[in-house]
């Protein structure tokens, strides 16, 4: 046989063999693919596969081919293998895989120049069979007429609904309606106005253009209402929604009327040029351009983010005045959000710019088609927009601050940070749900299923958002707790008188802060072994390691026990709290801080004392239910003493009728009677009983308040007086010196026996 039949019978068996085992759909839309392909000189006629596809007719066909074909076929079959080998094989290093992504991005970039030449000439050429399609010049401006007819039936209609609806643009003086709340009732029913009028724009337009439109006309119409027209519109009217850009006072972000205007028209033209470069790309597909001839999309598409970086890059001031915002309480964080949002703006349009480049480039470009890039860049170009909305929303929702003072102000910023980031967390979630959604990823799906690395990410940090929600959840339920109770038991320095026993906190807001701590820390550890878990890392060694260092623990401290224990059973004993005045083995002072092991104490002359628990052997609470104060008044003997008690009788009853100190009594002032009796004169105790921390207040009016009463009666305090008593003092003029010394030496030793009698400590009473 000679040898050219024996390869034409060799190269017919090997077609026969790649039909019968199942390949020939494989081949067929690679020669579709190959059909398709519009760069590089003119493909092959593709040979014609018999219909319906069976074992017969494929013999059948290879019978009829020549060895040129069967050669070509096969050359073909080949080709599409080792392409899909080339497309499914991965990188084998980063090295690699960074060559590849560079070399997609900038074939993209070295096609777009070198289509530049071809570009206007390409575009004339759209241009001429758009025209001759529609029967020359003539047509077109009949087309073009018959569009402005459509149109201005719509404009017409929207402008009869929206005189119909005036009054929803309206806002009267005194309505109630420039305050926040009044503010975005009247901007959404505007832009629910707007919206409507639109629709009704739709409907018309549609309806018309189906009647005075042939199928061929409406093919060219229909992308330019939608591009052109629609989304623009629809685009102003979130614009105006936001800005208000003719409106300062309803203005929902802070940022001045200029910047608000010029964002507003910017925004309106960046819309439309998406429009623009979505319509010019569907024109040219029309017309028998394709995309990759002339590269203008690619060249509209770089437009867009150049545009975003542009207006981004000169309203850098406006853009951060609105991030800022208008709360009194922004943090660092906040301020350097604003401060950097337009560069991270432009970092964002130049990143999307490349990934749309690269995407393209690796032939991934069903899901730019759907504009997944477009909806990526606007959520992400939102989120520091969002942050400040939820922080707006948050100063606006958050119930008012209760109470005054420091720890009010405190609890009411703690409130709102944990709110935001609350918020923040929910939003987060939500733009990667919607973003999933535009890549066609399901992220919930990838972390409940998923074997891979990405997979497992998606877990890991899903998990650590949710465990950071019930974590900020939980603090802030006792942050709130806990200042409403610090709050009320709030008393000013000034009311004990620098001397401590003041009355203390609330047993829950003694309590509370321990708690905090507490469940804190599990719910910390709890999601921090859980995200391990779920990257794959087997925590049994971690708990195993944790229970022996608990066991290690409980054996080589036992000390560190005792004082936790102890702390255990004098918080479930109630025997302090924080903010009471308390005595420990003769260390005295007011209870400032609680930690597991150790207390706290504060004298009321600074020094601070740290007290184990376990240490504890008697403590002595002065601040608890009641405190009774006895007063002492030493007066001449000569004085009577049921006048005196008469007067404090009357003090007592003017005290309780006293509209800011009455209420601290529990008992009246009142007398106790001569007490005793010392050299200078009576001593009259009197005494009241009031709330622990109120006494001292209450001590300095009733001194006042004495020694007015004491005037107006006559009764004067008694005095110190050293009495010697001299022979012959008829005779003083005449006194020697030896008898003045005599005068002298008594006078110093009664001195010092009264200061040696004030130094001895007196006896309990």
């Amino acid at each position: 046989m000679p040898h050219f039949l024996r390869s034409a019978t060799l190269l017919r068996v090997l077609c026969m063999t790649l039909f019968t085992i199942g390949l020939l759909p494989s081949l067929a839309a690679a020669q579709a693919a190959a059909m398709t392909q519009t760069s590089g000189g003119t493909a092959a006629d593709p040979l014609a596969l018999p219909d319906p596809l069976t074992p017969d007719a494929v013999n059948a066909m290879v019978a009829r081919l020549s060895d040129d074909q069967v050669r070509t076929l096969l050359l073909q079959r080949l080709d599409a293998v080792a392409a899909e080998a080339a497309a499914g094989a991965e990188p084998a290093g980063i090295v690699d895989r960074a060559g590849l992504l560079w070399t997609a991005f900038s074939s993209q970039l070295t096609d777009a120049i070198s289509k530049l030449p071809v570009l206007f000439s390409r575009e004339g050429d759209a241009i001429a069979s758009f025209t001759s399609s529609y029967g020359g010049l003539g047509g077109v401006m009949v087309l073009f007429g018959l569009i402005a007819l459509v149109l201005g039936a719509g404009l017409v209609a929207e402008l009869v609904f929206k005189r119909a609806t005036a009054s929803w643009h309206e806002i009267k003086d005194g309505s109630g309606d420039k305050d926040l709340a009044g503010a975005i009732r009247f901007l959404f029913r505007r832009f629910c106005g707007e919206i409507a009028g639109l629709i009704i724009f739709f409907i018309v337009v549609r309806t018309l253009g189906r009647i005075i439109l042939s199928p061929e006309q409406i093919l060219f119409a229909a992308p330019l209402l939608t591009y052109l027209i629609w989304m623009p519109r629809v685009g102003g009217a979130v614009s105006r929604f936001i800005l208000a850009p003719n409106r300062a006072d309803l203005r929902l972000v802070n940022t001045s009327d200029h910047w608000a205007q010029y964002l507003h028209r910017n925004t309106i033209g960046l819309v439309l040029l998406a429009g623009i470069t979505m319509f010019v790309v569907h024109f040219n597909a029309q017309n028998g351009v394709g995309a990759g001839e002339t590269r203008i999309g690619f060249w509209l598409d770089s437009s867009i983010y150049v545009y975003i970086a542009l207006i981004a890059w000169t309203a850098r001031e406006g853009l951060s005045d609105m991030m800022r915002g208008t709360d009194p309480d922004n943090t660092e964080f906040d301020e350097r959000v604003a401060r950097y949002y337009p560069y991270f703006a432009m970092i964002i349009a130049a990143l999307m710019w490349v990934t749309v480049s690269v995407l393209v480039g690796l032939g991934k470009v069903a899901l730019l088609l759907q504009g997944a890039h477009y909806t990526t860049l606007f959520w992400l170009l939102m989120a520091p927009a969002l942050d400040t909305a939820i922080r707006g929303l948050v100063r606006h929702l958050v119930p008012p601050m209760s109470g005054d003072g420091k720890i009010a102000i405190e609890a009411y910023r703690s409130t709102k940070r944990s709110y935001i980031r609350i918020g923040r967390v929910a939003v987060g979630a939500l733009v990667l749900v919607i973003l999933s959604k535009v890549w066609n990823t399901d992220f919930l799906a990838m972390a409940s299923g998923g074997e891979g690395f990405g997979a497992r990410l998606i877990s890991f940090l899903m998990t650590l958002a949710v465990g950071y929600v019930i974590y900020e959840g939980v603090s802030l339920w006792i942050n709130r707790r806990l200042a409403k109770e610090q709050t009320e038991g709030e008393a000013p320095e000034e009311e004990a008188g620098g001397e401590g026993g003041g009355a203390g906190g609330s047993r829950l807001a003694t309590v509370l802060p321990l708690l905090r701590l507490t469940a804190l820390s599990g719910i910390a550890i709890v999601f921090g072994l859980l995200a391990v878990g779920s990257l794959g890392i087997d925590i049994t060694p971690l708990l195993a390691g944790a229970g022996i260092l608990g066991l290690a623990i409980g054996f080589g401290a036992q000390k560190l026990v005792s004082d936790i224990v102890g702390g255990v059973f004098f918080l479930i004993d109630d025997a302090f709290r924080t903010g009471e005045y308390v005595d420990v083995g003769g260390t005295a002072g007011t209870v400032e801080k609680i930690s597991i092991r150790s207390m706290q104490l504060r004298h009321h002359r600074g020094p601070i004392h740290t007290i184990p628990y376990g240490e504890i052997q008697k403590l002595t609470n002065y601040s608890r239910d009641w405190v009774i104060m006895k007063l002492k008044f030493t007066v001449p003997f000569d004085t009577d003493p049921n006048k005196v008690k008469k007067i404090f009788k009357k003090i007592g009853a003017e005290m309780l009728e006293h509209p800011e100190l009455g209420q601290d009594f529990l008992q009246p002032f009142k007398s106790q009677g001569v007490f005793d009796f010392d050299d200078v004169g009576m001593i009259i105790r009197g005494k009241f009983m009031a709330e622990p921390g109120k006494q001292f207040t209450l001590r300095k009016e009733i001194f006042n308040r004495v020694k007015a009463h004491f005037a107006e009666n006559g009764i004067e305090f008694a005095r110190r007086e050293v009495r010697v008593a001299i022979p012959g003092l008829d005779e003083a003029e005449d006194l020697t010196e030896e008898n003045k010394a005599a005068v002298t030496a008594a006078v110093s030793g009664a001195v010092q026996q009264q200061v040696k009698e004030e130094q001895t400590p007196p006896a309990a009473e």
